[in-house]
């Protein structure tokens, strides 16, 4: 009990369940609580970071956010992980498609991450580490898609630490076939990784950098609901 609560999760151990389904807004957190989620219970409002616990369809579950960028979604999972042995992490979010094939609405789920992050740089490692997802969720994600009948592709997602970037060069991940751009998935499968847990990150395309199409913040809040099927069938 010594590590709870932590210095960024106000719960006891006990009081998160074994897979947490995580989004980087809190609102679209309390959105997946009112929605989907039987009893739910408020676990978490440390720097208005929502957590609920509750059930879904008699499963324990808990959703909670994570923030923008590697490094807020690093501490989070981490503290998940380590502190709270929680087993697996669903991440629910949106990205940038540079992707002709991918639109608005469709769905992407993260085989891996290409990232211009230096978080790995923590690992000591004689190389360069590939973060990639844990293939049960991975093929139960892509099963549930297929099932609902919901668009998506299946690839490497570009985790960056600029949403501003004064020199993005996006044309070279393009060559290399990366399918979007977020900023958090190669921190979440890293610290999936060395803790020997599981991972998999969901994304909803909000806008193409390709066409300039974009969603509203209203929109992504609320309307990015089949990511949320798909996550909450994997449990």
């Amino acid at each position: 009990m010594g590590n709870t609560p932590t210095p960024h999760i106000g719960a006891r151990k006990g009081e998160i369940a074994k897979t947490v389904i995580m989004a980087g807004d809190p609102l679209r957190v309390k959105f997946m609580a009112e929605n989907y989620l039987e009893n739910p219970v408020l676990f978490n409002n440390v720097r208005g970071m929502l957590g609920y616990t509750g059930t879904y369809k008699g499963k324990p579950v808990s959703v909670m956010g994570h923030g923008m960028g590697c490094a807020s979604l690093a501490i989070y999972t981490y503290e998940l992980f380590n502190f709270y042995d929680v087993e697996t992490i669903i991440r629910v979010g949106s990205a940038g498609s540079i992707n002709t094939d991918l639109t608005l609405g469709n769905l992407v789920i993260a085989m891996g991450a290409c990232t211009d992050s230096n978080y790995a740089s923590q690992y000591c490692l004689p190389g360069t580490f590939a973060p990639i997802a844990d293939f049960d969720l991975l093929r139960k994600a892509v099963e549930t898609c297929e099932e609902y009948g919901y668009k998506y592709k299946v690839g490497n997602l570009l985790a960056t630490d600029f949403f501003y970037h004064d020199n993005p060069q996006m044309d070279k991940w393009m060559k290399m076939g990366v399918l979007a751009v977020e900023m958090e998935v190669a921190a979440l499968y890293m610290n999936a990784a060395r803790a020997g847990k599981r991972a998999l990150a969901i994304c909803t395309v909000s806008d193409s950098i390709i066409t300039g199409e974009k969603t509203t913040a209203e929109e992504r809040q609320t309307t990015f609901t089949n990511m949320m099927d798909v996550a909450f069938r994997l449990l």
